[in-house]
């Protein structure tokens, strides 16, 4: 990668779609890249994490200019991406979520406010349902104060609050462009110039807290991280998220959870030392007192409310000895055990 200028690059825009048995809903986002492509000049690639949906076959017959990258083994959102960041020629990365659809303008728009402040590194868009419902977009990094007011639901009680609200900035005005900590990675358009100075994605993280690792590290560089919310972008795996509940005591759904919490411990681990221990104090703390609190009661419901937060425990001690207390990352791929 060369210096972000326009005269040094023959492409805008390297884009980048990381897909595992996506197939029906990767088309869409490479029908909406289609349709706001316009004048500008981009490459993409679909990186495909071992898929076996026939993904890789209707991005080749149906969008045969799009580039496949394949691999045999389930990589993870970081390494995938970091496939196609390799070989990416374009002045500005955009990684788009497979379940991610462009409204209009939302390229053109990166491009324009990126070009317009050469002092930003990373930036997102408003990201919103099928429906057009706000999702979280522009975050603030995580701490364990932060963490207990949304695992207390605080945060969820009193959204308005600039104090309870901080995390996902539910106080804020969603239609005000603001400089944030983080954003998620179901799109954001990064600078390739930063990118030559703090590295790609860590490894060390299979899924979850690899964007805000990468952002923290973008940061720390010099550079700011933008939320814009002119670029608005379609996202319906925020409103597939909200099932998770319901997979809690599934094996996917807990390997899931189980997979946050590594992920959670590496991240503090790396940026806060012993910080990971209070992490994981916090959590056992808050799943324990539920579990007593509801077990106590005849209502079946408490009941399986309190044994669904003595397996979250139970978790979250597997996933610190997983981790060794977030020091080292378990063998990639990660899997369902």
């Amino acid at each position: 990668m060369t210096p972000d200028s326009p005269s040094s690059h023959a492409i805008d825009i390297s884009l980048i779609i990381v897909s595992f048995n996506t197939r029906d809903v990767l088309r869409e986002s490479l029908q909406s890249i289609a349709r706001e492509q316009g004048d500008l000049r981009l490459e993409i690639f679909v990186v495909d994490n071992n898929s076996h949906d026939g993904s890789v076959e209707m991005v080749e017959t149906e969008f045969p200019h799009v580039q496949v990258i394949r691999s045999s083994v389930n990589l993870g959102f970081g390494v995938a991406n970091n496939l196609a960041l390799e070989v990416a020629k374009g002045r500005y990365i955009v990684l788009l979520n497979s379940d991610a659809f462009l409204c209009p303008d939302s390229l053109l728009l990166s491009v324009q406010h990126m070009d317009q402040q050469p002092n930003v590194g990373l930036a997102g868009g408003q990201l919103v349902g099928r429906d057009h419902s706000w999702q979280p977009s522009a975050r603030m990094f995580p701490s364990i104060l932060s963490d207990f007011k949304v695992m207390t639901g605080l945060a969820g009680k009193f959204p308005k609050s600039r104090f309870f609200g901080s995390f996902d900035r539910t106080w804020a005005d969603p239609l005000l462009p603001a400089e944030v900590d983080w954003v998620p990675g179901a799109y954001s358009i990064i600078r390739a110039e930063a990118l030559q100075k703090v590295g790609f994605f860590d490894p060390e993280f299979f899924l979850y807290s690899e964007e805000v690792d990468l952002c923290r590290r973008i940061q720390n560089a010099g550079y700011k991280i933008m939320y814009w919310p002119d670029i608005v972008v379609i996202h319906i795996g925020g409103e597939s998220s909200r099932q998770i509940k319901t997979l809690e005591m599934s094996s996917a759904g807990a390997q899931l959870i189980r997979w946050r919490m590594r992920s959670t411990l590496l991240y503090y681990r790396k940026h806060h030392g012993s910080s990971a221990w209070m992490a994981k104090m916090l959590e056992l703390a808050l799943y324990h007192l539920t579990a007593l609190r509801n077990s106590l009661s005849s209502d079946p419901r408490r009941k399986e409310r309190a044994r669904r937060n003595r397996n979250l425990a139970r978790l979250m001690h597997q996933a610190w000895q997983d981790t060794n207390g977030g020091r080292v990352s378990p063998p990639r791929p990660w899997k369902f055990d």
